[in-house]
């Protein structure tokens, strides 16, 4: 049995693996929003290579399966190399993304193997996952839930509904991570209606509170695995600080890096510069 450093090891391992996958993507498909996808690398390889997730790749409704509803959809590019790794469909497949004929889109759906729900809209993911939660918690089911989100979807007011549905329900099934990039399609969220302190705000919706930096496999490991363990009749959210375009300094530093595209040549300059 793999010990936890080389777990870790691994995970680290398979993260730069996922943020070269997304790059290749986003060159073969650039209408891909890249900065959006490069900020939650470390999450998903965590979740599905960490083991905090249960699934079955070839049995994508098996009833023991965690639900886990991506509500950053365009946001989760980064996902289709893991799920193609871990058998829900072909390896092929990564390559036809946004192509004519493939279920691979640049806004991912449920036709997609390992995607529970349609990614369309914004804010929706948190409420469609309050439903889920309060299902399996009726039928005394052990099964988590978590959702996926980015800190922009915020200012959906539906996201807030769903946050005061959590907490006086109880969900304590209910696992939330806010991909805290700081960065909307219009510019630093701190321009636009600053959160903080985003905490305090979730606190007072009965919702316990986790903080960590979203790229350190390690700490997104022991948090997460706490989170999932503890069902105290308290939904949980986890503010991970990441950065949006990470891996890419342009992207980075670029405060409308959301709606930015590079070129097959930068693509390239960047993979061979920094993980080649």
């Amino acid at each position: 049995m793999m010990n936890d450093i080389g777990l870790l090891r691994m995970i680290k391992e398979k993260a730069g693996w996922i943020r070269t996958e997304t790059l290749n993507i986003h060159k073969n498909a650039p209408e891909t929003r890249l900065a959006s996808s490069l900020s939650a690398v470390e999450i998903f390889a965590v979740l599905y290579y960490g083991g905090i997730l249960s699934y079955n790749a070839k049995d994508i409704r098996w009833d023991k399966r965690d639900r886990f509803i991506i509500s950053k959809g365009h946001g989760s590019i980064s996902l289709y190399p893991v799920l193609a790794d871990l058998g829900f469909f072909q390896k092929e497949e990564i390559q036809k993304v946004c192509k004519q004929g493939s279920f691979l889109g640049g806004i991912p759906d449920a036709s997609i193997p390992g995607y529970e729900t349609i990614n369309g809209s914004l804010g929706h993911g948190v409420g469609v996952a309050c439903g889920i939660s309060l299902a399996l918690q009726k039928r005394n089911k052990q099964e988590s839930v978590f959702v996926l989100m980015g800190d922009g979807e915020l200012y959906e007011g539906s996201v807030w509904e769903a946050f005061m549905f959590a907490g006086e329900h109880k969900l304590e099934n209910l696992n939330v991570i806010v991909d805290s990039n700081k960065a909307s399609m219009l510019g630093y969220c701190r321009d636009i209606i600053d959160f903080d302190p985003l905490g305090k705000k979730l606190n007072s919706f009965r919702w316990k509170v986790f903080n960590v930096d979203g790229h350190d496999i390690a700490k997104l490991f022991d948090t997460l695995t706490k989170m999932k363990k503890t069902r105290k009749g308290n939904p949980k959210i986890l503010i991970a600080d990441t950065v949006k375009g990470k891996g890419v300094p342009r992207l980075e530093n670029d405060p409308l890096s959301h709606i930015k595209s590079l070129t097959p040549e930068e693509v390239d300059s960047i993979i061979e510069r920094f993980f080649g």
